[in-house]
């Protein structure tokens, strides 16, 4: 059973109304993986805090974010109970205080694809391995981080979706792309955002390159309300956003006389986090990064 130094945040408050915080440690033993939310005041970050808190085998060692700092992350998360957590805006320091414990430890990073690199690199640098699940990460920051992560001999996890469900109907699409020669995929959502979605996107890339040509009646068309293609193999993605729409992809395939639709619905973050708890446990036994949650299903 390995030991650790377990170590509390507490805060100091002086006149000028800012809070100096101190770590007071002690020592006591567990096997469980340290958690450190990295976006915990997020609603996917509340979401995690939850779940980790929940989940036997791990527990939340950190909370760190821009908002709501200072205050306890239990209180943030609503619970009946405060954890004793505060959340803070230094990454650094969260780190630095639970590598004392030389226990296993993961950085779930919910923040920005301009800040995931170096956020990871720290993690590395004090020998923790990282999930990361940002929205519009691209390959190359992707390449860097697979780089650190082989010089470091450290796992990450870049999942550029936790739900399982999405997995399943990505791998659904694939096998049906064999069998069909004209599909579509339809996007909605509640709000306003980028789009296409990370989801229709990777949807279309896993459709892409199979040595399938999809929609050839039209595929040269230039008329918007047909859709935008992704890729060069002619998969169209439409975006619908209306107020109080469930978040949802369906993929449609069609061949002569039938029509084949494979649909994913999501009504809340929970959806995730099955995915997120997998991925903390499957990422403290890599030496590398993984590209994709799909790799462990």
């Amino acid at each position: 059973m390995a030991s650790f130094i377990s170590c509390r945040f507490q805060f100091s408050f002086v006149r000028t109304s800012k809070f100096r915080p101190f770590i007071s440690c002690s020592s006591v033993q567990s096997n469980n993986i340290k958690v450190i939310i990295n976006g915990a005041a997020k609603e996917i970050g509340r979401a995690a805090v939850l779940a980790v808190t929940k989940n036997r085998g791990m527990e939340l060692a950190g909370a760190v974010d821009t908002y709501h700092v200072g205050e306890d992350i239990g209180l943030v998360c609503d619970m009946t109970e405060p954890l004793e957590i505060p959340i803070m805006n230094d990454l650094t320091m969260v780190l630095a205080s639970i590598s004392q414990s030389r226990d296993m430890a993961v950085v779930v990073d919910f923040t920005d694809s301009s800040t995931v690199y170096d956020n990871v690199k720290q993690a590395t640098a004090f020998g923790m391995n990282s999930v990361v699940h940002v929205p519009r990460l691209n390959l190359e920051t992707v390449a860097a981080l697979s780089q650190l992560c082989d010089k470091a001999s450290m796992g990450c996890i870049v999942a550029p979706t936790l739900s399982i469900g999405s997995i399943l109907l990505q791998q659904a699409a694939i096998q049906a792309s064999f069998q069909y020669n004209n599909v579509e995929i339809v996007e909605s959502r509640a709000n306003s955002a980028d789009f296409p979605s990370q989801d229709a996107i990777q949807i279309a890339n896993n459709l892409s390159n199979l040595g399938q040509l999809y929609n050839k009646e039209d595929i040269s068309t230039d008329v918007k309300a047909r859709g935008q293609v992704l890729g060069e193999d002619g998969v169209r993605v439409h975006s619908l956003v209306l107020p109080g729409l469930p978040s949802s992809t369906s993929v449609h395939f069609s061949g002569p006389g039938e029509v084949y639709t494979i649909n994913h619905v999501i009504s809340g973050v929970q959806c995730l986090m099955p995915g997120l708890i997998l991925s903390i446990r499957k990422v403290v036994r890599l030496k590398n990064l993984v590209y994709g949650l799909e790799k462990f299903l």
